[in-house]
């Protein structure tokens, strides 16, 4: 695993760090159309928090989480550059989100993971809950929840 710095993003530059990163991964890659990727949660703002993870001098990985229903945390865009994937950087990511959510107050963690990515996210502690896939962008996903404890 290489060293990554956790980055908390708090600026429109760093946003469009963030932003460059899913395009490549989500729009590029996975033929999602741009204006899917893009919403609303794609500010700095109150409601919205966003992740960048820096590895190798470059920007590789990034996230957010919204507020959602019942005290969770929503986990989204979590995409990781090409180059960077199986290095543990998703890992690195994802645990950050889920620090973040528990010092907001949060309980809960919830994600709508790729099929493909299933496995990753039950390694870190996800269960499953939705009965079947379902499509996103024209890519199958899952419901997945995880309780945050208190560390």
């Amino acid at each position: 695993m290489s060293a990554a710095t956790i980055i908390p993003v708090k600026t429109e530059e760093l946003l469009q760090k963030c932003l460059e990163i899913r395009k490549e991964v989500f729009v590029e890659e996975q033929k999602v159309p741009l204006d899917l990727e893009i919403d609303e949660f794609d500010q700095i703002g109150p409601d919205v928090h966003h992740v960048l993870i820096e590895a190798e001098g470059a920007y590789a990985a990034t996230g957010r989480l919204i507020y959602y229903k019942d005290n969770s945390a929503k986990m989204q865009r979590i995409a990781v550059r090409k180059e960077f994937r199986s290095q543990g950087i998703g890992k690195i990511l994802l645990i950050a989100l889920e620090e973040l959510a528990r010092e907001l107050g949060l309980t809960k963690s919830v994600l709508d993971a790729q099929c493909q990515a299933e496995v990753f996210y039950a390694k870190l502690g996800y269960e499953t809950i939705s009965t079947e896939p379902f499509d996103d962008a024209g890519i199958p996903h899952v419901r997945m929840v995880k309780a945050l404890k208190t560390l």
